[in-house]
């Protein structure tokens, strides 16, 4: 049986982890074990397939007088992590080493036919396996796959059933993407996981707002989920005055321009169509289009009160706008921005755009595939590459 997390050898990996290449006396100051037991784990952990040893520090002109050290590095290569960000419309997959390096890519497009199951499973299988292709990496190296869907999700991967869009978007993904451990996780809750290293310390929530609001939320450092995995589902937003749907940033934008269309306030020879997406709008807004301008106004709007009630119920210092709409909807987290500070709401969290994109999502569920093996790597059978 293979060493486990609390032995000396798991002490050691998880210091190979940490660090780039090291010595057998760089790890026992940093560990405390002994030299002959350094020495052992990193035997062992080199048969394992874990650790490989480097030319000696004499050879990498780091050493001149006396013995040689030997020298070691995690082997980055000893397994591969999975990250799928599977939407209703579109799935991304990354396919990365044990340190989080990007090895692949793949993008599959579900059109209309998200809610159908079995297309659904069949796209994610074929998009996972065409990032580990371009990867040029065999599917059994696969140690861990972390699945991120637009769902509440429960600590064991399951989400409320619900006769509908939840259940459909997590039927069950075991079947559908390789590794020893598949993971299942809240979309919001991913993307909070990948804003997490440019907020710091700060209590704060990622805010997924392209086609709905769903928020991951980390507070006094810790991802709340809730007993059913519902922390952080903005259903509640049907009963916040001003707001009235967890409609993202994005699927209001079309909306707000159909009702002006309605409404007869669009002049024939404007700059919007009738069927004008969020990026048409913004577009138009920084043209200096009035019913454009107008609508970023009511989006501004929107997103403040969003703001002010994660701030209220939880206290956050941050909100960080979330997705591909983060970018073009500078001008409506502006407006949001303006109207917290005239508003007489404490405390008023900070709002920032992420920098991360439209891939915000598979960037955390990569992530956390990485923590999910370097929390007890020796648990994951592995073949080694470079015996």
């Amino acid at each position: 049986m293979p060493p486990h997390r609390g032995t000396s050898a798991g002490t050691l990996l998880a210091y190979a982890f940490a660090v780039r290449a090291f010595t057998a006396t760089e790890a026992i100051d940093a560990t405390g074990l002994t030299r002959s037991t350094v020495l052992a784990a990193c035997e062992e952990l080199v048969r394992l397939g874990w650790v490989r040893e480097l030319d000696d520090a004499r050879a990498a002109g780091e050493y001149r007088i006396g013995r040689p050290a030997r020298r070691y590095e995690l082997d980055d290569a000893a397994g591969v992590v999975v990250g799928v960000d599977a939407g209703q419309h579109r799935v991304t997959a990354l396919a990365a080493d044990v340190r989080g390096t990007v090895l692949g890519r793949a993008e599959g497009n579900l059109g209309a036919s998200g809610l159908d199951v079995a297309v659904r499973l069949a796209v994610l299988a074929e998009t996972v396996a065409a990032a580990l292709a371009d990867a040029a990496v065999d599917p059994e190296r696969v140690l861990v796959s972390v699945v991120g869907i637009p769902a509440p999700v429960d600590a064991g991967g399951a989400s409320p059933g619900d006769g509908g869009f939840w259940d459909r978007m997590n039927p069950g993904f075991a079947d559908a993407v390789p590794g020893h451990l598949v993971v299942v996780e809240n979309d919001a809750n991913l993307a909070a996981l990948a804003e997490r290293p440019s907020s710091g310390g700060t209590s704060f929530a990622a805010l997924l707002s392209g086609e709905r609001f769903g928020a991951g939320l980390v507070v006094d450092g810790v991802l709340l989920r809730g007993t059913h995995g519902g922390a952080g589902e903005m259903r509640v937003l049907d009963l916040v005055e001003g707001v009235g749907s967890s409609d993202g940033i994005g699927a209001t934008a079309r909306r707000l321009v159909l009702e002006a269309f309605a409404a007869g306030e669009v002049p024939a020879d404007g700059p919007l169509p009738l069927d004008a997406d969020a990026a048409a709008v913004f577009a138009a807004a920084r043209a200096g289009d009035r019913v454009a301008l107008a609508i970023v106004d009511r989006l501004g709007d929107r997103l403040a009160r969003v703001c002010v009630l994660l701030a209220s119920l939880l206290d956050i210092d941050r909100v960080v706008v979330a997705g591909a709409i983060a970018r073009p909807a500078a001008a409506v987290i502006d407006r949001a921005r303006a109207l917290l500070g005239d508003w007489n709401f404490d405390p008023v969290p900070e709002i920032v755009a992420s920098s991360l994109g439209a891939d915000v999502v598979v960037i955390g569920a990569v992530a956390h595939a990485v923590d999910a093996v370097r929390g007890d790597p020796l648990s994951f059978p592995i073949r080694p590459v470079h015996a």
